[in-house]
């Protein structure tokens, strides 16, 4: 079994900052790209942000300059930082990861519940 446990959300007023956290347990051989997703009422999901295994970073047009994703490799922990939140960012915000549980297995995908972050005015 492998959960990913997303932390951080809340709400906030534009402007502001959060910081979403999201840890990895289970039966844990290797993590290549740890990622965030968000689902916005009424929209399709969008992949904010990547990070992959050697730590280069990939971001939304949307977010790029406010949002910064980071990883703990030894914690199997990947974090989101968002400052200058504005109300658009309002979503659920999801944790992904590409998580090998064996030496010999391949790397399936793995999502978080979701934490929510409200913007507010």
């Amino acid at each position: 079994q492998v959960q990913l446990v997303e932390s951080g959300g809340g709400l906030v007023q534009a402007g502001g900052s959060l910081r979403l956290s999201c840890a990895a347990s289970g039966t844990i051989f290797s993590i290549n790209a740890m990622g965030w997703y968000r689902q916005a009422p009424g929209k399709q999901r969008e992949l904010v942000a990547r990070i992959s295994s050697g730590g280069s970073t990939k971001y939304v047009a949307s977010v790029t300059g406010r949002f910064t994703i980071s990883r703990d490799n030894a914690k199997n922990t990947v974090y989101l930082q968002m400052n200058s939140l504005k109300l658009e960012d309002t979503a659920v915000y999801y944790c992904h990861a590409d998580i090998a549980r064996y030496y010999s297995g391949s790397y399936l995908s793995y999502i978080g519940q979701g934490t929510q972050v409200t913007v507010s005015s």
